[in-house]
């Protein structure tokens, strides 16, 4: 007999299980299947868990008449003199980096050999705009612009900065003043009207790719203003990362930005501000251009 917990695992994973063993409740499966199975499938596990959790108990000729792995980063299996235990850490381990045998390590050096030498080649070929918008909210027929950053590479490599603030028409709910540290008074006293914000967005821009994370929320909201201002809507191209982050870590606990950033080691230097918001996006993705994941 054989059984096995998971949690905060990949349904991809599950379904494989299914094959084998009985799920008699959410994340736990049981079967009877033999050690060869047993060990492939453990290996399979260990390849697909991303930053879930497995315990696996199945029968052995020991004194208690059982075995036990984990992967749990507060527990540790141990041997006490042929009797298997599972000993609590009072700190716990560092998270387990799963999925590299000796093959897979192997085509990961081979891989990133590759991308170093291509590195500084492509990168420096790629040209886009890394944009960001601060909002009065959700609803890009109702809500306005209050902020535009971006930040942009030329064939050069070369980086430059745009930074806006736009003056709106209505009352800024004040979750967002809280959230953005943007008021009313410094909108009215720094910003420009949108036309001209528009305008100037588009210069900046040219005939470079647009990237953004979900950039989706940003386009409509262009759109919406370009439209409201009987100006011509951008042509350019539109990279939207979030898909392509999901793509490369399909693991994630959640796809927000800030976590996004945090699992990539990126820092935002004042998240929900355009700028810095638009400058992590850029780093996100460089990363994500080193990773061969995104091609301009």
């Amino acid at each position: 007999m054989i059984v096995i917990t998971l949690t905060k695992v990949p349904k991809s994973l599950r379904g494989d299980l299914t094959k084998w063993y009985q799920e008699i409740q959410t994340g736990v499966y049981v079967g009877n299947i033999s050690a060869r199975i047993r060990d492939s499938l453990w290996d399979r596990i260990m390849k697909s868990i991303g930053r879930g959790e497995a315990t696996m108990v199945y029968n052995s000729n020991n004194e208690l008449g059982y075995q036990f792995r984990t992967t749990r980063k507060d527990r540790e299996v141990v041997d006490f003199d042929g009797i298997p235990l599972m000993m609590h850490l009072a700190e716990a381990k560092a998270p387990i980096k799963h999925g590299f045998s000796n093959a897979a390590k192997f085509h990961r050096a081979k891989v990133m050999t590759q991308r170093a030498s291509n590195k500084s080649a492509s990168i420096g070929k790629s040209t886009f705009v890394a944009l960001d918008l601060e909002t009065t909210g959700l609803d890009a027929t109702e809500d306005e612009i209050m902020s535009i950053g971006a930040v942009k590479r030329d064939e050069a490599g070369q980086l430059t900065e745009f930074d806006q603030l736009i003056q709106i028409d209505q009352a800024i709910p004040s979750n967002i003043t809280n959230l953005t540290g943007l008021t009313a008074e410094r909108l009215a006293d720094e910003g420009i009207e949108l036309s001209d914000g528009l305008q100037k967005l588009r210069d900046f821009v040219g005939s470079s790719s647009v990237i953004g994370y979900n950039l989706h929320f940003d386009e409509l909201f262009l759109v919406n203003g370009f439209k409201k201002l009987e100006q011509p809507q951008l042509e350019n191209k539109m990279v939207d990362l979030m898909p392509l982050v999901k793509k490369d870590n399909p693991f994630l606990d959640n796809y927000r930005l800030q976590t996004v950033l945090e699992d990539y080691e990126i820092e935002d230097e004042d998240p929900h501000r355009a700028l810095p918001d638009a400058k992590a996006t850029f780093v996100l993705a460089t990363k994500l251009i080193e990773n061969e994941v995104l091609k301009i």
